[in-house]
């Protein structure tokens, strides 16, 4: 149970919002929750400010939602220098759970984001419409750290694995000499322009092909023919083809561990697969989508938006702290910082929050006591702690923290 008695401004209970989309999981997040599945898909966990589904927090007053909370106490919450730099909260804090693939999608930078979003205000564009491309002003770089096996497409091939990609699938051979003489963004530009009728007739002949090896299982998940052939099983639609199954096969295929983590810059394409993860990104919803979508596909925009060059992928591990007890995931990110707190049974773990902070349990039960205040969570449970806290956590048994906080 949350002490609720004991809250003070400084340590407050917070929950967050359930995002349903339909390639969202049965179950993971109702668990971690301890909600019950009212049958719907359930995809994210929401816990932020962003206008679209803020977090509900606790206070001596009552709920309130968190951007109405922030707009009343911003300095006090965010500390007087992120509050001047940003203006609200600079994060939203997710726990994913992916059973089908998402959308082949990037984020713009801030700058590409504000022009986007002032163009279509003045276009007069409502911002629930469907085919609007920016729903707020704001860039989204985003990090997520794996909570179970995690499958996700990370920008482009390096050149020669995608020579060698498009010369052994038979469909693809075609495209070569046009990746040799025009590049990514040539490529790419081809396929994604390309009619329905001429993505059908090529992309036919392959999902022939490998659709029986999928249905015998004769299909590895590092095969691009293995996500191709999944996106057809899933789809409802037999009579038309997405062009996003070109960019399974022009992608890097990643594979996560637990505990291992990615970080998806502004202008690389990508998409998840499957699994569960938690995410921690700036604060926006803006997203450009390339296929594998019923959503909004806007090619000219889309092509704007992408950094058409090869992508290395980098598997971050997080750097353990002196204390043995936080794992930081450290990225290039001014907006947010993602950290894993792990606590055994006689341990304490000891920090002054410099900005406001957000921690989710996701494994155990913990105590937090903030000078004489205390809260009490169990698995699925979150907190917020305001600039300046100065705090401590532990754990009668065993349990595992996420947590999110701008970087001084």
């Amino acid at each position: 149970m949350i002490n609720e008695a004991t809250q003070t401004f400084n340590l407050l209970a917070l929950t967050g919002q359930i995002q349903n989309y339909d390639w969202g999981g049965d179950n993971y997040i109702t668990k971690l929750l301890k909600r019950k599945n009212d049958g719907k898909k359930i995809a994210e966990y929401w816990l932020g400010a962003h206008r679209k589904a803020p977090s509900i927090i606790k206070t001596s007053v009552g709920n309130q939602t968190l951007d109405n909370f922030l707009k009343r106490n911003l300095k006090k919450c965010l500390g007087k220098r992120v509050a001047r730099k940003y203006g609200r909260l600079p994060f939203l804090f997710k726990v994913l759970d992916v059973k089908k693939t998402l959308s082949i999608q990037v984020h713009p930078s801030k700058k590409n984001a504000e022009k986007g979003f002032k163009e279509e205000n003045i276009l007069g564009i409502p911002l629930t419409a469907p085919y609007r491309n920016y729903k707020d002003d704001n860039h989204k770089p985003e990090i997520m750290v794996a909570l179970s096996e995690f499958w996700l497409l990370h920008g482009f091939l390096p050149k020669s694995k995608l020579i060698a990609r498009l010369e052994e699938t038979p469909e693809f051979k075609k495209l070569v000499n046009i990746f040799k003489e025009e590049g990514y963004f040539g490529l790419y530009k081809n396929v994604m322009e390309k009619s329905n009728e001429e993505v059908y007739e090529i992309l036919k002949p392959l999902i022939d092909r490998i659709t029986p090896l999928y249905k015998n299982k004769k299909l590895d998940k590092n095969s691009p023919d293995f996500w191709a052939a999944k996106v057809v099983d899933e789809s409802t639609n037999n009579k038309k083809l997405d062009r996003g199954i070109f960019s399974i096969y022009f992608f890097n295929i990643m594979k996560l561990n637990k505990g291992e983590a990615v970080f998806q810059k502004e202008g690389v394409p990508h998409a998840y697969l499957e699994g569960q993860n938690i995410e921690l990104m700036a604060n926006s919803d803006n997203v450009l989508r390339g296929g594998l979508t019923k959503k909004h596909v806007d090619v000219a925009e889309l092509l704007k938006n992408i950094v058409f060059e090869e992508t290395n992928p980098e598997v971050l591990y997080g750097c353990l702290k002196k204390d043995n007890l936080e794992r930081v995931y450290e990225t290039e990110a001014k907006d947010f910082e993602l950290s894993k707190i792990n606590i055994g049974e006689s341990q304490v773990y000891k920090a002054k929050s410099r900005s406001v902070e957000i921690l989710i349990v996701i494994d155990g039960e913990i105590e937090i006591v903030e000078t004489k205040s205390v809260l009490n969570l169990k698995k699925g449970q979150s907190a917020l702690l305001k600039a300046g806290s100065i705090y401590k956590i532990t754990s009668k048994k065993k349990a595992t923290i996420y947590k999110a906080k701008v970087p001084y």
